[in-house]
Protein backbone atom coordinates (compact mmCIF):
# COMPACT_ATOMS: atom_id res chain seq x y z
CA UNK A 1 0.00 0.00 0.00
CA UNK A 2 1.29 3.17 -0.78
CA UNK A 3 0.16 6.35 1.22
CA UNK A 4 0.27 9.82 -0.18
CA UNK A 5 0.09 12.78 1.86
CA UNK A 6 -1.04 16.73 0.60
CA UNK A 7 -0.98 19.19 3.14
CA UNK A 8 -2.29 23.30 3.47
CA UNK A 9 -4.66 25.72 4.07
CA UNK A 10 -7.44 25.02 1.08
CA UNK A 11 -9.08 28.46 2.03
CA UNK A 12 -10.95 28.06 0.60
CA UNK A 13 -10.50 24.59 -1.81
CA UNK A 14 -10.83 25.35 -5.66
CA UNK A 15 -10.40 23.47 -8.02
CA UNK A 16 -6.55 24.27 -8.51
CA UNK A 17 -6.59 21.67 -5.21
CA UNK A 18 -9.08 19.37 -6.98
CA UNK A 19 -6.52 18.66 -9.58
CA UNK A 20 -3.94 17.71 -6.66
CA UNK A 21 -5.73 15.90 -4.84
CA UNK A 22 -6.93 13.81 -7.98
CA UNK A 23 -3.41 13.72 -8.81
CA UNK A 24 -2.59 12.42 -6.13
CA UNK A 25 -5.41 9.76 -5.02
CA UNK A 26 -4.63 8.51 -8.83
CA UNK A 27 -0.89 8.02 -7.87
CA UNK A 28 -1.47 5.85 -4.32
CA UNK A 29 -3.78 3.46 -2.98
CA UNK A 30 -4.38 5.85 -0.03
CA UNK A 31 -4.33 9.51 0.54
CA UNK A 32 -4.30 11.33 3.87
CA UNK A 33 -5.26 15.80 3.53
CA UNK A 34 -4.42 17.58 5.91
CA UNK A 35 -6.09 21.27 6.42
CA UNK A 36 -4.46 23.59 8.67
CA UNK A 37 -6.64 25.14 10.92
CA UNK A 38 -4.92 28.51 11.30
CA UNK A 39 -5.48 31.89 13.14
CA UNK A 40 -6.41 34.09 9.87
CA UNK A 41 -8.54 32.06 8.17
CA UNK A 42 -11.33 33.13 6.12
CA UNK A 43 -13.16 29.63 6.62
CA UNK A 44 -13.46 27.49 9.80
CA UNK A 45 -11.06 24.36 9.08
CA UNK A 46 -14.20 21.81 9.84
CA UNK A 47 -15.96 23.63 6.91
CA UNK A 48 -13.31 23.09 4.80
CA UNK A 49 -12.71 19.26 5.56
CA UNK A 50 -16.44 18.85 4.77
CA UNK A 51 -16.45 20.66 2.07
CA UNK A 52 -13.03 18.17 0.80
CA UNK A 53 -14.40 14.73 1.75
CA UNK A 54 -17.78 16.01 -0.24
CA UNK A 55 -15.75 16.97 -3.10
CA UNK A 56 -13.29 13.81 -2.60
CA UNK A 57 -14.50 10.65 -1.13
CA UNK A 58 -11.94 8.75 -1.29
CA UNK A 59 -9.46 10.87 0.60
CA UNK A 60 -8.75 10.42 4.34
CA UNK A 61 -9.44 14.53 4.96
CA UNK A 62 -8.23 15.24 8.57
CA UNK A 63 -8.08 19.05 10.35
CA UNK A 64 -4.26 19.75 11.55
CA UNK A 65 -3.71 22.28 14.13
CA UNK A 66 -1.37 25.38 13.07
CA UNK A 67 1.72 26.38 14.58
CA UNK A 68 2.67 29.77 13.78
CA UNK A 69 6.10 29.80 14.61
CA UNK A 70 6.88 27.54 11.48
CA UNK A 71 6.73 29.40 8.67
CA UNK A 72 6.55 27.40 4.94
CA UNK A 73 10.67 27.68 4.67
CA UNK A 74 11.33 25.58 8.28
CA UNK A 75 10.79 22.24 5.90
CA UNK A 76 12.50 20.21 8.98
CA UNK A 77 9.90 21.96 12.01
CA UNK A 78 7.11 21.38 9.80
CA UNK A 79 7.53 17.91 8.68
CA UNK A 80 8.52 17.44 12.74
CA UNK A 81 5.00 18.57 13.54
CA UNK A 82 3.25 16.64 10.70
CA UNK A 83 5.14 13.38 12.05
CA UNK A 84 4.27 14.38 15.29
CA UNK A 85 0.46 14.61 14.27
CA UNK A 86 0.68 11.45 12.19
CA UNK A 87 2.03 9.37 14.85
CA UNK A 88 3.33 6.25 13.34
CA UNK A 89 1.69 6.44 9.56
CA UNK A 90 4.35 6.60 7.44
CA UNK A 91 4.32 8.79 4.13
CA UNK A 92 5.65 7.58 0.73
CA UNK A 93 4.64 10.19 -1.49
CA UNK A 94 4.09 13.76 -0.90
CA UNK A 95 2.05 15.39 -3.44
CA UNK A 96 2.17 19.71 -3.72
CA UNK A 97 1.87 22.32 -5.75
CA UNK A 98 4.69 24.66 -4.12
CA UNK A 99 8.41 25.35 -4.20
CA UNK A 100 9.40 24.04 -0.87
CA UNK A 101 7.39 20.65 -1.50
CA UNK A 102 10.48 18.95 -2.42
CA UNK A 103 12.67 19.87 0.64
CA UNK A 104 9.26 19.07 2.77
CA UNK A 105 9.21 15.55 1.47
CA UNK A 106 12.92 15.16 2.35
CA UNK A 107 12.20 15.83 6.03
CA UNK A 108 9.50 13.71 5.94
CA UNK A 109 11.35 11.01 4.63
CA UNK A 110 9.13 10.81 1.05
CA UNK A 111 9.23 11.07 -2.71
CA UNK A 112 7.56 14.27 -3.38
CA UNK A 113 5.39 14.98 -6.67
CA UNK A 114 5.01 18.01 -7.98
CA UNK A 115 1.61 18.94 -9.62
CA UNK A 116 1.19 22.43 -11.36
CA UNK A 117 3.60 24.44 -9.69
CA UNK A 118 3.19 27.72 -12.33
CA UNK A 119 -0.74 26.95 -11.92
CA UNK A 120 -0.86 26.52 -16.11
CA UNK A 121 -3.57 23.79 -16.42
CA UNK A 122 -5.54 25.52 -13.36
CA UNK A 123 -5.08 29.37 -13.14
CA UNK A 124 -6.45 29.94 -9.67
CA UNK A 125 -4.86 30.35 -6.14
CA UNK A 126 -6.28 30.68 -3.17
CA UNK A 127 -5.64 34.31 -2.78
CA UNK A 128 -7.56 35.14 -5.71
CA UNK A 129 -10.91 33.77 -4.48
CA UNK A 130 -10.66 35.62 -1.19
CA UNK A 131 -9.99 38.70 -2.93
CA UNK A 132 -13.25 38.14 -5.25
CA UNK A 133 -15.05 34.96 -4.74
CA UNK A 134 -18.38 36.16 -6.50
CA UNK A 135 -15.79 36.61 -9.65
CA UNK A 136 -14.00 33.30 -9.22
CA UNK A 137 -17.14 30.84 -8.80
CA UNK A 138 -16.34 29.12 -11.78
CA UNK A 139 -13.67 27.78 -10.24
CA UNK A 140 -14.87 26.58 -7.22
CA UNK A 141 -16.85 23.26 -6.94
CA UNK A 142 -21.01 23.19 -6.49
CA UNK A 143 -20.84 23.40 -2.24
CA UNK A 144 -18.45 25.83 -2.06
CA UNK A 145 -19.42 27.88 -4.74
CA UNK A 146 -23.27 27.76 -2.62
CA UNK A 147 -21.01 29.38 0.36
CA UNK A 148 -19.95 32.37 -1.49
CA UNK A 149 -22.36 33.05 -4.05
CA UNK A 150 -24.82 36.69 -2.79
CA UNK A 151 -28.66 35.25 -2.20
CA UNK A 152 -31.27 38.06 -2.54
CA UNK A 153 -34.53 37.18 -0.77
CA UNK A 154 -37.39 38.95 -2.27
CA UNK A 155 -40.08 39.12 0.44
CA UNK A 156 -43.38 40.78 1.24
CA UNK A 157 -47.02 40.14 1.46
CA UNK A 158 -49.55 38.67 -0.93
CA UNK A 159 -49.99 39.43 -4.16
CA UNK A 160 -46.99 41.87 -4.33
CA UNK A 161 -45.35 40.55 -7.42
CA UNK A 162 -42.25 38.43 -5.44
CA UNK A 163 -42.95 35.52 -7.76
CA UNK A 164 -42.82 37.42 -10.98
CA UNK A 165 -39.93 39.79 -10.21
CA UNK A 166 -37.81 36.77 -9.19
CA UNK A 167 -38.67 35.00 -12.42
CA UNK A 168 -37.76 38.49 -14.33
CA UNK A 169 -34.41 39.10 -12.69
CA UNK A 170 -33.11 35.65 -13.17
CA UNK A 171 -33.72 35.69 -16.74
CA UNK A 172 -31.82 39.32 -16.48
CA UNK A 173 -28.75 38.09 -14.54
CA UNK A 174 -28.94 34.01 -16.31
CA UNK A 175 -29.04 32.76 -13.32
CA UNK A 176 -31.84 29.96 -10.96
CA UNK A 177 -34.31 31.51 -8.36
CA UNK A 178 -35.91 29.12 -5.67
CA UNK A 179 -39.85 29.77 -5.23
CA UNK A 180 -41.85 29.85 -2.85
CA UNK A 181 -42.53 25.98 -1.08
CA UNK A 182 -44.93 27.90 1.43
CA UNK A 183 -47.56 28.16 -1.30
CA UNK A 184 -46.98 24.74 -3.51
CA UNK A 185 -47.37 23.25 0.46
CA UNK A 186 -50.82 25.49 0.94
CA UNK A 187 -51.77 24.62 -2.62
CA UNK A 188 -51.82 21.31 -1.25
CA UNK A 189 -53.40 21.75 1.47
CA UNK A 190 -56.79 23.37 -0.10
CA UNK A 191 -56.61 20.70 -2.86
CA UNK A 192 -57.12 18.06 0.22
CA UNK A 193 -59.42 20.19 1.94
CA UNK A 194 -57.43 21.05 5.12
CA UNK A 195 -56.77 25.01 4.37
CA UNK A 196 -57.05 26.86 7.23
CA UNK A 197 -56.19 24.29 10.21
CA UNK A 198 -52.53 24.75 10.74
CA UNK A 199 -50.24 23.53 13.36
CA UNK A 200 -46.83 25.29 14.27
CA UNK A 201 -45.04 22.20 13.15
CA UNK A 202 -46.27 23.23 9.70
CA UNK A 203 -44.27 26.16 9.12
CA UNK A 204 -41.20 25.00 10.86
CA UNK A 205 -41.37 22.62 8.22
CA UNK A 206 -42.07 25.15 5.72
CA UNK A 207 -38.75 27.03 6.41
CA UNK A 208 -36.55 23.94 6.78
CA UNK A 209 -37.84 22.74 3.46
CA UNK A 210 -37.44 26.04 2.01
CA UNK A 211 -33.72 26.60 3.40
CA UNK A 212 -33.14 23.43 1.77
CA UNK A 213 -34.15 24.40 -1.57
CA UNK A 214 -32.41 27.57 -1.65
CA UNK A 215 -28.81 26.07 -0.52
CA UNK A 216 -29.28 23.27 -2.97
CA UNK A 217 -30.32 25.76 -5.58
CA UNK A 218 -26.92 28.39 -4.70
CA UNK A 219 -24.71 25.38 -5.92
CA UNK A 220 -26.30 26.44 -8.93
CA UNK A 221 -26.68 30.02 -9.39
CA UNK A 222 -24.48 32.05 -11.33
CA UNK A 223 -23.81 35.31 -9.74
CA UNK A 224 -26.48 35.74 -7.76
CA UNK A 225 -29.54 33.53 -6.82
CA UNK A 226 -32.70 34.81 -6.50
CA UNK A 227 -34.90 33.58 -3.67
CA UNK A 228 -38.80 33.64 -3.39
CA UNK A 229 -39.33 34.15 0.44
CA UNK A 230 -37.17 32.86 2.75
CA UNK A 231 -36.65 31.01 6.24
CA UNK A 232 -37.31 34.36 8.08
CA UNK A 233 -40.12 35.24 5.88
CA UNK A 234 -41.71 31.74 7.06
CA UNK A 235 -41.43 32.84 10.45
CA UNK A 236 -43.67 36.13 9.80
CA UNK A 237 -46.13 34.12 7.75
CA UNK A 238 -46.54 31.64 11.13
CA UNK A 239 -47.37 35.21 12.80
CA UNK A 240 -49.67 35.83 10.48
CA UNK A 241 -51.89 32.80 10.30
CA UNK A 242 -51.35 32.03 13.56
CA UNK A 243 -51.85 35.24 15.36
CA UNK A 244 -48.64 34.76 17.81
CA UNK A 245 -44.94 34.33 17.65
CA UNK A 246 -43.37 30.80 17.56
CA UNK A 247 -42.55 28.89 20.59
CA UNK A 248 -39.27 27.73 18.59
CA UNK A 249 -37.99 28.86 15.38
CA UNK A 250 -35.12 26.11 15.46
CA UNK A 251 -32.94 27.10 11.68
CA UNK A 252 -30.03 28.68 11.40
CA UNK A 253 -29.34 32.87 10.80
CA UNK A 254 -30.29 33.57 7.12
CA UNK A 255 -27.64 33.53 4.34
CA UNK A 256 -29.40 36.09 2.39
CA UNK A 257 -27.23 39.24 1.52
CA UNK A 258 -30.17 41.41 0.51
CA UNK A 259 -34.09 41.42 1.24
CA UNK A 260 -35.66 43.25 -1.43
CA UNK A 261 -39.30 44.20 0.31
CA UNK A 262 -42.46 44.73 -1.89
CA UNK A 263 -44.57 47.57 -0.69
CA UNK A 264 -48.18 46.33 -0.99
CA UNK A 265 -49.18 49.56 -3.43
CA UNK A 266 -50.19 47.26 -6.38
CA UNK A 267 -54.03 46.00 -6.79
CA UNK A 268 -54.24 42.95 -4.65
CA UNK A 269 -55.20 39.65 -7.02
CA UNK A 270 -57.24 37.43 -5.62
CA UNK A 271 -56.65 32.99 -6.18
CA UNK A 272 -57.29 30.00 -4.95
CA UNK A 273 -55.22 30.20 -1.87
CA UNK A 274 -55.19 34.12 -0.95
CA UNK A 275 -57.03 35.71 1.40
CA UNK A 276 -54.72 38.09 3.27
CA UNK A 277 -55.75 41.30 1.42
CA UNK A 278 -56.55 43.11 4.51
CA UNK A 279 -53.18 42.15 6.09
CA UNK A 280 -50.94 43.38 3.69
CA UNK A 281 -50.08 46.49 5.49
CA UNK A 282 -49.53 44.49 8.91
CA UNK A 283 -47.06 42.53 6.94
CA UNK A 284 -45.23 45.16 5.06
CA UNK A 285 -44.47 46.66 8.63
CA UNK A 286 -43.40 43.45 10.41
CA UNK A 287 -41.42 42.75 8.04
CA UNK A 288 -39.73 46.00 8.39
CA UNK A 289 -39.71 45.96 11.91
CA UNK A 290 -37.92 42.35 11.56
CA UNK A 291 -35.58 42.91 8.96
CA UNK A 292 -34.23 46.17 11.03
CA UNK A 293 -34.04 44.47 14.39
CA UNK A 294 -32.05 41.64 12.79
CA UNK A 295 -29.85 43.92 10.97
CA UNK A 296 -30.05 42.64 7.22
CA UNK A 297 -29.50 44.57 4.64
CA UNK A 298 -32.96 45.52 2.53
CA UNK A 299 -34.17 47.76 0.16
CA UNK A 300 -38.23 48.77 -0.48
CA UNK A 301 -40.10 48.32 -3.83
CA UNK A 302 -42.38 50.23 -4.84
CA UNK A 303 -44.33 51.32 -7.49
CA UNK A 304 -45.06 49.92 -11.04
CA UNK A 305 -44.13 46.28 -11.60
CA UNK A 306 -41.48 47.27 -14.12
CA UNK A 307 -40.51 50.46 -11.84
CA UNK A 308 -39.63 47.56 -9.22
CA UNK A 309 -37.54 45.83 -11.48
CA UNK A 310 -35.89 48.34 -11.97
CA UNK A 311 -35.22 49.26 -8.80
CA UNK A 312 -34.25 45.72 -7.87
CA UNK A 313 -31.47 45.63 -10.40
CA UNK A 314 -29.73 48.91 -9.34
CA UNK A 315 -29.73 47.37 -5.23
CA UNK A 316 -28.32 44.21 -6.69
CA UNK A 317 -25.88 45.61 -9.00
CA UNK A 318 -24.86 47.69 -6.24
CA UNK A 319 -24.75 44.23 -4.04
CA UNK A 320 -22.89 42.60 -6.35
CA UNK A 321 -19.97 45.74 -7.22
CA UNK A 322 -19.53 45.81 -3.27
CA UNK A 323 -19.36 42.12 -2.58
CA UNK A 324 -16.77 40.37 -0.34
CA UNK A 325 -16.57 37.03 1.30
CA UNK A 326 -19.73 36.39 3.57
Amino acid sequence: MTTGLAAGKFDPPHRGHALLIDTARARCDRLIVLVVDYARQTVPAALRAHWLREIHPGADVRVIPDDPAISAEQTDEEAQWIRAFLGNEAIDVFFSSEHYGEALARALGASHYMVDRERAMVPVTGTMVRRDPVAMLDWLEPCVRAYYVPRVGVVGSESTGKSWLCERLAAHYGTVWVAEYGREYTLEKARSGKLGRWVDDEFVHIAFEQQRREDEAARRANRVLLCDTDALASKIWFERYMEREPTRWPLDPTRIALYLLTYPDVPFVADEIRDGEHKRYWMYERFIEMLTQLGHRFTVLRGTYDERDRQAVEAIDALLEHEVKP
